[in-house]
């Protein structure tokens, strides 16, 4: 261990409970202990999906938006459950999206949800 000197030198950690980071461009991700890991797409999605998902609360619905509803419900269960959502649930939600039409699209939470699909599903 040393001497009382050099122990007393640097840095001393006793002990951590979650995560930390030190230095320069360091990034830190907590997750509790059973919980899937999700990589930071997987985390992009689920948070524009909620974000959809609260958007579309303030719209006037018909049985499209429904839909979309129904498959981001869907996609937010899987990601949580799994930690992340499969090629077919994307493929299905790319689908809701594309069924939803043009007034989701102009949502920036709804751009968002797009384009975190087309990243996942690689185009």
């Amino acid at each position: 261990m040393g001497t009382p000197e050099e122990r007393a030198a640097g840095i001393h950690i006793g002990s951590v409970e979650g995560a930390f980071a030190i230095g320069d461009g360091n990034e830190v991700t907590y997750y509790e202990a059973g919980g899937p890991v999700r990589d930071r797409a997987e985390e992009e999605l689920l948070s524009a999906v909620r974000r959809l998902r609260e958007d579309l609360t303030r719209l006037s619905g018909d049985d499209r938006t429904a839909a979309l509803d129904a498959e981001l419900a869907a996609t937010e269960a899987e990601i949580t459950s799994t930690g992340g959502a499969g090629p077919g649930r994307l493929a299905r939600l790319r689908t809701a999206l594309a069924d939803a039409g043009a007034g989701i699209g102009v949502l920036a939470s709804g751009a968002a949800v797009a384009e975190s699909v087309r990243a996942l599903l690689g185009g």
